[in-house]
This record gives structure tokens, C-alpha cells and sequence, in this order.
């Protein structure tokens, strides 16, 4: 099924939806051919808090469009697409293609291509942005400003041929701690791919929350996970919880840096759980420590290099580590044998082959990505399910459950990862069938409106196999599997609960090495 039918799906009769549950004072603004307004520009100076506005597909749009006036937290302004014949609407062209000038803003089910200099130009608070395309952008596809920018939700959305050289990226991020402080960067269930120049994520923000996405092809690095530029170092601490994503690197370039790029640095608390690194075969370190870090703890993540060869897990030669000392910690991560990966990693599995259902993609053009384990791959139950940060040093408020698997190069949906209680090492769970998930539109009810942070609403997608039925791939290990909802986890789709709460073995391991280094250390200095 192709994107666009996808998406045909999720809203289709969209319109009617979009009636249902109106606040009495909301207006709604019907765009395009044979509607009252020819463009979406010609509305955006007449909303009010709780208004909407309808786009029709199968037609094009001027870009240009500055949405200045502002919705409120429990009535936002929604700038909807509805497809015609499968078709989004396009907005093309213009400096900025949308400009996101005002806070508390959905837009969804657009199509955004050629602005200027970004597609997307973020410098407001609560918005969001999903079910979207965004493509050839000959900058940035999405730039959040380093000043006015709070919290952004980006989900559901496909990005291509965006960033050009090495200070323009796909997607640029940063919020404004002075202005915004505690804003997140939420990215979920997202496919970025085959960038023209930079990175393919990078980010300033102060919290960073990198879920379930697929992300390769970037000309730098996939993911750069950094400090601000331009606000104060004291202001706050720059986090990043980073789970359940696929980072393929398609040329020998590094493929995440944390910590800072030479202009601002974050002294943040980082992790990565459950993520799939996949890497070409002259690849270089995947995880790049620069300048000034806390910590860094790292579990159940799978690395493999083509070829089955050895990989470099850390470069460590230019980080700060904020205490003196590194913090490292990491539980089950799986890499190919005479791999390099720190002493402070636990339960550490090296071997061969992570035998995946089909790797093919990773060595032959237009070869297949399935990355769920066989039935009698090494990584099947062997992921840590007790995991927690180092003591005194946890990340605040980690992601507990793993609810869902990349998109596996796809835009518009996230699959479900089911479980019977244990946990995969990697970014999918073998032995269950592929069964797609799809979003809601924004609800449209006063004070009940969608939290941008909140689990997502989600519906099986109408062409997923039933439940308890098999896929057409990898059934291995599908009987007597549950599907029951963790306790604790996220509303909506099955997860897997990773406990975070309490030190657990892993703490009491890192505390036990902690121990063991401040003792060599007395001794090497006589003390």
C-alpha cells in the first residue's frame, strides 16, 4: 500500500469527521477549488482559538503562509488536509513554506515542497505537526528558531531531499529555554530519508523525545542530539531519551553525535533503548561523544555493520564528562564479535549473525528490510527488562513502555509491537505479524482537545491482518503470545513495560564499578 492510499485511509471523509463535536463559537474554513477560499493564505489572518480549516487535496497552493494568530491550550487551531482521489493538498514554494508564527496549532495531512529556505518554519508553542509529506526542500525541511520555539510534536510524517550542504538540515530543531523552559521536542513514528546535505535530525532542544522512527540516508549524521545556541548554560540541562528507531547509515559517516557540535553543548543525560543500528561497511563509531556530557546509558540496542563486521560502538576522545568521570552504562546490547564497546556495558552479546528475516537492503540496491528476529536469532528474549539509569543520575520521566516499531520506509503509520512479556533486543519484536497502526484526527472538543504530549490516539489500520491471525512473513513464535495492554503503559497500542523506577541490578552494577574505579583510582595516586 503506498503512502498516499495510506493516508487516503486514515482521512477519508475526513470533512465530516472534522463536524462532528465542533465548539458552538468554532468556525470552519473550507479551501479550494469550488470552495469559498482559494488559498490558505486568505484565512490565516481570521482565526480564532478553536477554529478549523479544511484543505482540499488534488490541488496546489501558494506557499508563503504565516500563521500569526493564536489558538489557546484547550482550543486549538487545526489546519487540516483532506485528500481528493488519494491526493494531499500540496503548498508549494514561498521563503517559508508555513510559518507556525502563533501558539497551539495542528497541521496535518499536508503535503509542503520547495519553500525557499524551510518548508517548515517552527518559532511558537504547542504545535503540531503530523500525517504529513515534506519534500524538496532545498534547505531545511523543518527548522524550529532558536528563539520563540517551545514544544513541538512531529509524528506520522515522511520527509526526502531536504538540508543541502553541511549547515542545512532535514530537520533543525531548538527551543527557547528563556522564554519556553521545559519544552520537548517529541518526534514519533516518523520515516526521514535520503537527505541532500547536513544531518538528518538535528536538535537544541531541551528535552528530546525520539520515538519509533525510521531514519537513514542523512549526509552527516542521523541523529545529533546537542546544547542550545544563544541561551545561557545554566538555564537547564539538555536530555534526550532516544527509543525504539531504526538509524541506518547509507554512506561511512558517524551516525549519532550527543553532547554539542563546537557552538553549544547540553551536559545532558542521554539513552537508548531498543534501537536498531544499521551501518555501512567502511562505517566510522556510531555514538559520538563531544564536548560536555553527563551521562550516557545504552540497552538492549542491536548494532551490525554489513559484512557481519566488527563495530566501534563509542568515540570518546573529545567529551567533557560533566562529573569528572565517565558515567556509562548499558545492559544486553547485541554487536558483531571483535566489535569495541565499554567495560561499563553488562550482558553484552557478541556473535555472527543477528539472523533477521531479511537484511538485503543493507547490501543490494532494492533489496528488503525486515529486521524482526527469527524464530532462533541470538537477540529473541535476550533484551534487560529490569533497566534504570545510574544512581542519582537517571534521566527524568524515560519512555516505559515499547508500544511500537518503526515504520519500516514508510510515511503515515506505526506498526504494534506485541509481547509476551519479554523483551526483543533491537527495534522489533520477531514472531508477530507487521500489523500497521494509524492516527486520529485532532479531536475538536473544548477542554478535551488532543494534549500534544499524550499517548496517541491510534486505530488499527483497515487492512492489518485480524488479531491472533498470521502475517505473510515471520509467524515464527506467533502462539502463545499475548496482546494484553502492560499495566502502566501508554493508552492504545500493546507494550512492552520497561521498568525505570528504582535502582535494580543495573544500578547496583554500575555502583559496584564506580566503586571498584574510585579505589584504582586512590591507588594509582597514593591516596
Amino acid at each position: 500500500m503506498t503512502s498516499s492510499a495510506i493516508r487516503s485511509l486514515v482521512w477519508g471523509g475526513g470533512a465530516a469527521f472534522a463536524l462532528l463535536a465542533l465548539p458552538a463559537h468554532a468556525a470552519v474554513y473550507e479551501v479550494g477549488p469550488g470552495k469559498p477560499y482559494a488559498s490558505p493564505a486568505q484565512v490565516a489572518e481570521q482565526l480564532a482559538p478553536g477554529d478549523l480549516v479544511l484543505i482540499q487535496g488534488g490541488a496546489t497552493y501558494p506557499g508563503g503562509i504565516v500563521f500569526s494568530r493564536p489558538g489557546a491550550a484547550d482550543r486549538k487551531i487545526i489546519i487540516r488536509g483532506v485528500p481528493v482521489d488519494g491526493k494531499l493538498p500540496v503548498i508549494s514554494g514561498g521563503r517559508n513554506t508555513i510559518e507556525a508564527a502563533a501558539n497551539h496549532y495542528v497541521f496535518e495531512n499536508l503535503e509542503l515542497t520547495e519553500g525557499g529556505y524551510r518548508c517548515f518554519f517552527h518559532h511558537a508553542h504547542d504545535i503540531t505537526l503530523r500525517s504529513s509529506v515534506i519534500h524538496d526542500c532545498p534547505a531545511h525541511g523543518l527548522l524550529g528558531a532558536d528563539e520563540g520555539s517551545g514544544t513541538l510534536l512531529l509524528e506520522y510524517t515522511e520527509f526526502y531531499r531536504c538540508g543541502n550542504a553541511d549547515q542545512h538540515h532535514t530537520v533543525y530543531m531548538a527551543t527557547d529555554e528563556t522564554r519556553f523552559p521545559g519544552s520537548v521536542f517529541r518526534m514519533q513514528h516518523c520515516y526521514i530519508h535520503d537527505a541532500r546535505g547536513g544531518h538528518s535530525v538535528k536538535s537544541r532542544a531541551e528535552r528530546n523525545e525520539i520515538y519509533f522512527n525510521w531514519i537513514e540516508g542523512g549526509k552527516y549524521h542521523e541523529l545529533e542530539l546537542i546544547g542550545p545556541d544563544g541561551q545561557r548554560a545554566d538555564l537547564a540541562r539538555e536530555d534526550s531519551d532516544v527509543v525504539g528507531n531504526v538509524l541506518r547509515k547509507t554512506n561511512d559517516s558517524y551516525s549519532v553525535r550527543i553532547g554539542g557540535d563546537g557552538t553549544g553543548d547540553s551536559g545532558g543525560r542521554y539513552r537508548f533503548v531498543n534501537n536498531t543500528f544499521l551501518l555501512q561497511d567502511a562505517a566510522r563509531p556510531v555514538l559520538r561523544l563531544f564536548d560536555r556530557v553527563q551521562t550516557l546509558e545504552v540497552h538492549n540496542n542491536l548494532f551490525y555493520r554489513a559484512g557481519g563486521k566488527p563495530v566501534q560502538a563509542l568515540q570518546t576522545e573529545r567529551v567533557s564528562w560533566t562529573e569528572g568521570r565517565p558515567i556509562l552504562i548499558g545492559l544486553n546490547n547485541w554487536l558483531p564479535k571483535g566489535s569495541q564497546f565499554p567495560e561499563e556495558w553488562f550482558g553484552t552479546l557478541e556473535g555472527d549473525d543477528p539472523k533477521l528475516m531479511d537484511l538485503s537492503g543493507l547490501s543490494a540496491a532494492g533489496g528488503a528490510f525486515d529486521l524482526r528476529p527469527k524464530k532462533d536469532s541470538p537477540l529473541v528474549d535476550a533484551g534487560a527488562l529490569q533497566i534504570a539509569g545510574p544512581h542519582g543520575f537517571e534521566l527524568p520521566n524515560p519512555l516505559s513502555a515499547l508500544s511500537s516499531s518503526p515504520p519500516p520506509r514508510r510515511g503515515g503509520v506505526s506498526f504494534l509491537r506485541e509481547t509476551d512479556g519479554r523483551v526483543d533486543i533491537g527495534a522489533y519484536e520477531g514472531g508477530f505479524p507487521m500489523r500497521a497502526m494509524r492516527p486520529l484526527p485532532e479531536r475538536l472538543v473544548g477542554s478535551d482537545a488532543a494534549d500534544p504530549m499524550a499517548p496517541d490516539p491510534m486505530a488499527p489500520d483497515p487492512g492489518a491482518p485480524p488479531p491472533g491471525s498470521l502475517g505473510p512473513v515471520g509467524s515464527e513464535r506467533s502462539a502463545g503470545r499475548c496482546g494484553c495492554r502492560t499495566p502502566g503503559s501508554p493508552a492504545g497500542p500493546t507494550g512492552q513495560r520497561l521498568p525505570a523506577a528504582g535502582l535494580g541490578l543495573l544500578g547496583l552494577a554500575w555502583m559496584s564499578l564506580t566503586r571498584r574505579r574510585e579505589k584504582r583510582s586512590r591507588v594509582r595516586h597514593g591516596s
